[in-house]
């Protein structure tokens, strides 16, 4: 993997992706030293300020407060704390159930196979943000909630895409030989096909980042996602729905958040994909 993997990183988009989640996740992580306010602090004599640059802008507040008197840009940081979080733990939790199952059903087969396969129809089967929706209303509202709510929901994606890749590899002769050298089956997934399906899975798993994002936006905003004292993009969104024509920078500005990141992860998914897939380095593509 450290041919493909040092391939990659000359590749313009991972590393204009990197760069991008660089920033996102340095804001994440050094949100308390970053942010020039408390998320929560309000100041109601400052309500609905607008950004520095325009018209009676303050600059304690660059990017203007909410209708509560609240910084928008440590919402805007802390924010990105809440959807690095969700990203990395629920795509990761998905990742493991997903391709550990894609791993057993591609390569037993047979019974196994038509088992898991109709779990991933009957699941694929619910909308995702409803069966989101309808999970985290049974499970309750808090970060933990969500993570868990998206990688009930997302595994499958996993499974069914990682599933294909699987039968594919299993049919090369070097599997057969490491059977025939007396390797149990663990052994064999582990040291012949999942080395194989590796750089599926690490373009999987940055694609699913960014739909986790969207999936938390899409929760906190209908407000079952994290907690009303947790800044989240998708809960200012909601806030500032109410306030569009008074201040539209409060609407814009966690969209325009979401979207940065969303594009993040798409770029780094897209761009790993094109360096990883043998295929497509060899055919030019």
């Amino acid at each position: 993997m450290k041919g493909p993997l040092a391939h990659s990183l000359r590749s313009p988009k991972v590393l204009i992706a990197l760069s991008m989640i660089f920033c996102i996740a340095t804001c994440a992580i050094f949100a308390g030293a970053v942010a020039p306010h408390e998320p929560g602090e309000q100041n109601l004599l400052a309500i609905l300020t607008p950004p520095e640059w325009m018209p009676g802008g303050d600059p304690n507040y660059p990017l203007g407060t909410d209708s509560l008197g609240r910084c928008v840009l440590s919402r805007l940081i802390y924010g990105a704390r809440t959807a690095m979080l969700v990203a990395f733990f629920a795509s990761l939790g998905a990742m493991i159930i997903g391709s550990v199952l894609a791993h057993i059903s591609g390569y037993f087969g047979g019974a196994v196979d038509w088992v898991i396969g109709r779990l991933v129809d009957i699941w694929m089967s619910f909308p995702p943000v409803i069966l989101s929706l309808i999970l985290m209303v049974g499970l309750g509202i808090g970060l933990g909630k969500v993570i868990l709510a998206i990688i009930l929901v997302d595994w499958t994606r996993f499974c069914r895409v990682l599933r294909s890749e699987v039968l594919v590899v299993t049919r090369h002769e070097y599997v057969a030989a490491a059977r025939l050298l007396g390797f149990t089956h663990r052994q064999t997934i582990v040291r012949e096909v999942l080395p194989a399906t590796l750089p599926l899975l690490i373009t999987l798993l940055s694609l699913e980042m960014a739909i986790a994002v969207v999936v938390e936006a899409i929760l906190s905003f209908v407000g079952l996602g994290v907690s009303a004292d947790q800044p989240a993009w998708g809960q200012m969104i909601a806030d500032a729905r109410q306030y569009v024509y008074q201040s539209p920078s409060n609407l814009l500005l966690p969209i325009a958040a979401i979207c940065f990141t969303v594009m993040a992860f798409n770029l780094l998914g897209d761009g790993l994909r094109r360096s990883l897939d043998v295929r497509l380095m060899e055919t030019g593509h």
